[in-house]
Formats: structure tokens, C-alpha cells, sequence
């Protein structure tokens, strides 16, 4: 992956409550295929320890599952078996040294109710779980704790994709 503008972190900090939190890279990226943006993910899994909450957004095949087979793979989980959960809300992978919650909100009306939906606050009461939520921006500005980190990834087709990763406590920050 060609670094465009990094910014990583490489050690653990806190955060406004001086509790530990992972060290996700943050900044952007250009990926110029699908395995170099699930490299991208893969690096992202392997860093995180549980209690993150990653949300994802991008157009319609912009890659946003193929970043989560590769996260899935960096948490130990084989990720032939992560696919996009479009119709099921939430999919739950739980063979890897942590849970994974891949939920996708496309089909969900936008408000508070798409989190009430997919009954977020349950799956945020696990701190041994990584939640992944593409179409994020469907819960509007419902709170979410403070281990979130935004993930966009722009472009389509055979175009190179550009993948920013940076902290941010709602779905529309």
C-alpha cells in the first residue's frame, strides 16, 4: 500500500479518561487493489484489543467488506468466512482471539433507531468484541463510546482507492 500522508501511531495512549487505548494507525492511504486493501485491514486487526468500534463508509463496492476480510484476518479469523451482513444486520465471527460484529445499516431507515435496530448497545457492553459498522452515517449522531475511529474509503471500480482512517466519536463527525 503507498502511504499518501501517514500519520501511524505505534504506541499504546489514552484517551480523555486516561484509559489505554489501541494503537490504530491513522491517516491515508491510496490502495491500487483489492489485497492491498485487505492488508490494510489485516494491520488494522492485528493492533486491536477489544472495545473498538471502526465505522466504515463508502460508496456501494468501494471495498469496505474487503478491508473487513482483512481485519477479521488480523484478529485471527478466517476470512473467507466474513461477507457483507446487507441482509442479516449483523454478523457475528467469535473463532478468533476476539469477537467480531460486522453489522451493515444500508437497508436501515437513518436515525437513532438503525442502532436501536441491530441492538447496539448489547453488542457494546462485550469489551472482549471489535465492532465493525458500514453505512455508520444511517445512526446519525447517536453517542458512541469513545474507542471509535472513522474509516472512508473512496473510489469504484478498477480506480485506486483512497482509505482515511481518523478518531471521531459519532457516525457523522
Amino acid at each position: 500500500m503507498n502511504a499518501a500522508t501517514p500519520e501511524e501511531t505505534n504506541a499504546p495512549r489514552t484517551d480523555e479518561s486516561n484509559e489505554m487505548v489501541a494503537p490504530v494507525p491513522t491517516g491515508v492511504w491510496t490502495s491500487s487493489a483489492a489485497g492491498e486493501t485487505f492488508e490494510a485491514g489485516r494491520r488494522v486487526g492485528e493492533r486491536l484489543r477489544g472495545g473498538e468500534i471502526l465505522l466504515l463508509s463508502g460508496t456501494l463496492g468501494a471495498g469496505k467488506t474487503v478491508f473487513t476480510k482483512g481485519l477479521a484476518a488480523g484478529l485471527g479469523l478466517d476470512p473467507a468466512e466474513v461477507s457483507s451482513p446487507s441482509f442479516t444486520l449483523v454478523n457475528r465471527h467469535a473463532e478468533g482471539r476476539l469477537v467480531l460484529y460486522h453489522l451493515d445499516l444500508y437497508r436501515l431507515a437513518e436515525g437513532h433507531g438503525a442502532a436501536h435496530a441491530v441492538e447496539l448497545e448489547e453488542l457494546l457492553s462485550d469489551e472482549r468484541a471489535v465492532i465493525v459498522i458500514e453505512w455508520a452515517e444511517r445512526m446519525g449522531r447517536y453517542r458512541l463510546p469513545d474507542t471509535v475511529w472513522r474509516v472512508s474509503i473512496e473510489g469504484d471500480g478498477e480506480d485506486p482507492r483512497r482509505i482515511s482512517i481518523a478518531r471521531g466519536a459519532h457516525a457523522e463527525d
